[in-house]
C-alpha cells in the first residue's frame, strides 16, 4: 500500500507515522492484491484542540473514505479503522450477493450472516421526480437553502451538465460537477 500522510496544525513524527501505516495496512489484506492501493491519510488538529483524521484509500472500482474526530489523534485512527472496515464488508457483501443473485447459487447461512446482510442491505423508501431548471451554483445554494435540504441537483446553465451543491459539516458548500 503507498501512504501519502500529510498534517495540518501537526507535526507527523515519525511514532505517528508508523502507527498509521501499521493500522491502515491491516485494511491491506481485505483489498484486491493485483492493483495497487494508495492510501491518502490527513491529520489535524483543530482549534478546539480536537484531533480529526480522514484516510480515502482508492483502489479500481473501489473508493473507501471515513473521517473522525476524537480528543486523542491515537484513538482517533482506531476508531476510522473500525469505519473502512464496515465499508469494507459490506462491499463484499453486496458484490457477493449481486455474484449469487447472478450465477443463481444458492446456500444456507448462518444466523449471523444473515443478519449482517439484513444490517447492510439497501433499501429506497422513497422515490421522487423532477424537472431539473438551468440555473448557476449560486442559484441552486439559495434554492437549497429555501426547501431546507443538504444537497441540490440542478442543471448547470453554462455548461447543461447536471450538478450537485452540498452543505458541507464546516457550513460552507460544495460542487459536484457531472464528467
Amino acid at each position: 500500500m503507498n501512504f501519502n500522510i500529510r498534517g495540518e496544525n501537526i507535526e507527523v513524527t515519525s511514532a505517528i507515522l508508523e502507527y498509521v501505516e501499521k493500522k491502515v495496512s491491516k485494511l491491506d489484506r481485505h483489498l484486491i492484491k493485483k492493483h495497487d492501493t494508495s492510501a491518502h491519510v490527513n491529520l489535524r488538529i483543530n482549534p478546539d484542540k480536537t484531533s480529526k483524521i480522514e484516510v480515502t484509500i482508492v483502489q479500481p472500482q473501489l473508493v473507501l473514505r471515513a473521517e473522525e474526530t476524537n480528543l486523542d489523534l491515537y484513538a482517533a485512527i482506531d476508531l476510522i479503522l473500525d469505519k473502512l472496515e464496515r465499508q469494507i464488508r459490506k462491499n463484499k457483501t453486496k458484490v457477493n450477493r449481486k455474484f449469487r443473485d447472478r450465477v443463481g447459487y444458492c446456500a444456507t447461512f448462518t444466523t449471523d450472516m444473515e443478519e449482517n446482510e439484513k444490517e447492510d442491505q439497501l433499501e429506497i423508501v422513497r422515490v421522487k421526480q423532477f424537472d431539473l431548471k438551468p440555473m448557476d451554483s449560486e442559484e441552486a445554494i439559495l434554492q437549497m437553502d429555501l426547501i431546507g435540504h443538504s444537497f441540490y441537483v440542478f442543471t448547470d446553465a453554462y455548461s447543461n451538465q447536471t450538478n450537485v451543491v452540498y452543505k458541507r459539516k464546516d457550513g460552507r458548500y460544495g460542487l459536484i460537477e457531472a464528467k
